[in-house]
């Protein structure tokens, strides 16, 4: 096992850790009434359920509450994910492929829900502080609905109260870490940067 891959590992085993008082359920609820809107670069690692790597991807993020936002994955495939407030697009740039869901079925017990949706976290999650040794403060967030493709999700704060990593596990016992970067809080981001038009030629499905 590389060096990496076994911090990696390490990593992710500390989640499971014991629960503790913490402010990370504060910051998150803080995060949640005070930044409207966030734009942020992230690079993505996903691991199978042994902690091996399967893809390493980078992109950026953004929202507005309530309910836009806007995935960019650069590298090193070009995928796109758009919510309007109304309908979430779906664009896979080599498939040449939208897919279009209603907002309200799809955001949910969902990352998105947490980042960009509204004060009714605690509606959709069960919330849970964990006591991590590190810089960050953690919690965990575990979907209410079965309707979902997440086990759980977990947040990392700075002890100022910034987002600055996320850990996904689905339901399939894969883990997908990301680490934020260049973040800021409360940007001027336009409606267009929300909005999107399916280029010609694509296909369209409608889920």
């Amino acid at each position: 096992m590389s060096r990496s891959l076994l911090l990696i590992v390490t990593f992710l085993l500390s989640l499971f850790s014991s629960h503790a008082p913490a402010a990370a359920v504060t910051s998150l609820k803080n995060f949640v009434d005070k930044v409207r809107t966030f734009r942020t670069e992230f690079s993505q690692t996903l691991l199978d359920q042994n902690f091996q790597i399967m893809q390493k991807t980078s992109g950026s993020m953004l929202f507005a509450r309530p309910g836009k936002f806007r995935w960019s994955y650069e590298t090193p495939y070009q995928q796109l994910i758009v919510g309007d407030g109304e309908y979430v697009w779906f664009y896979d740039q080599d498939l040449e492929q939208v897919t279009v869901r209603k907002l309200d079925l799809t955001l949910g017990s969902t990352p998105a829900a947490l980042l960009a949706g509204e004060g009714t976290i605690e509606q959709d999650f069960d919330l849970q502080e964990i006591e991590v040794q590190g810089e960050l403060e953690w919690l965990e967030a575990i979907p209410k609905s079965e309707e979902t493709s997440f086990e759980l999700i977990r947040l990392g704060f700075s002890h100022a109260g910034e987002l600055r990593e996320m850990i996904l596990r689905d339901n399939l016992g894969q883990f997908t870490w990301l680490i934020f970067s260049q973040a800021e809080q409360n940007p001027e981001l336009p409606d267009t940067l929300f909005q999107f038009t399916p280029p010609a030629g694509v296909d369209i499905i409608r889920d």
